[in-house]
């Protein structure tokens, strides 16, 4: 089992230099990466917006009532929005890509592997990463990065109105508490951990498509496990993210 697991582990990193170096051969599937950056803007726009508005009131509402226990009610608007910012935008963004779009080009690539048109493709002398496996780790990554901004928007406005019409704070003060802390490095280290994270989910999708097992059985169960492997994976890369940033990147005023 073990054996299995680093085989499968190295074989995901192999995929992942491999669609790295991809990217820069000719000729660049454009075509391709214009649909499946449609296909994945398409069924992730909606949701993302919807699920950023709970999750910025939820922070804003928390938040909100910890500041006002401890008598600091004036960084409420400053703490929340860097919670959405900083950790649930990307999270949110990841979250939808590994589970719409990434369980979706998994199910593509998994069947037309059992169909062999993979095989089809190698005999013919064009390489499936190079045709299909780029374009949609391309497209879920630029999808990622311009969703994230869309997040963060949306939550911050969620998370402005629930503190300042449900628990009676003052736009003044939430505006500039958030000026207060808030620096262009946060929004900086956001943005990469969503290109990082629509990378990593891309990657894994394409790898559990490209290694089914057992007929149309496989390529459900290979759907499954890209779902949970990416989420496990993006959990613990924006720890190790976080912990970096935090580290170089001193506080505002620190």
């Amino acid at each position: 089992m073990i054996i299995g697991a680093l085989r499968q582990t190295g074989r995901l990193f192999a995929l992942a230099a491999e669609v790295s170096r991809a990217v820069f051969r000719r000729p660049f599937q454009f075509r391709e990466f214009v649909e499946q950056f449609w296909f994945v803007a398409s069924v992730t726009i909606l949701p993302a917006a919807l699920v950023s508005i709970p999750f910025g009131a939820v922070i804003a509402l928390q938040v909100g009532s910890l500041t006002q226990q401890l008598g600091a009610q004036s960084f409420t608007g400053g703490a929340s929005v860097l919670a959405v910012v900083q950790q649930a935008s990307p999270l949110i963004v990841a979250l939808l890509i590994a589970g719409a779009a990434g369980s979706a080009i998994c199910a593509d690539l998994g069947s037309r592997t059992i169909r062999e048109e993979l095989d089809a493709m190698e005999v013919m002398g064009v390489s499936p990463v190079q045709r299909l496996v780029v374009p949609r780790v391309l497209a879920t990554m630029a999808v990622a990065v311009l969703l994230n901004g869309l997040v963060s928007v949306v939550g911050t406005l969620g998370g402005y109105f629930f503190n300042v019409v449900l628990q009676g704070g003052t736009p003044g003060a939430y505006l500039s508490s958030f000026s207060a802390l808030a620096q262009p490095a946060d929004l900086y280290v956001s943005e990469l951990k969503a290109l990082v994270f629509g990378f990593i989910a891309g990657i894994v999708a394409a790898h559990r498509g490209l290694n089914p097992r057992g007929g149309p059985k496989g390529v459900g169960d290979a759907v499954n496990q890209s779902v949970v492997i990416t989420f496990l994976l993006l959990f613990f890369v924006n720890m190790v993210m976080t912990a970096v940033y935090l580290q170089i990147v001193p506080p505002k005023g620190g």
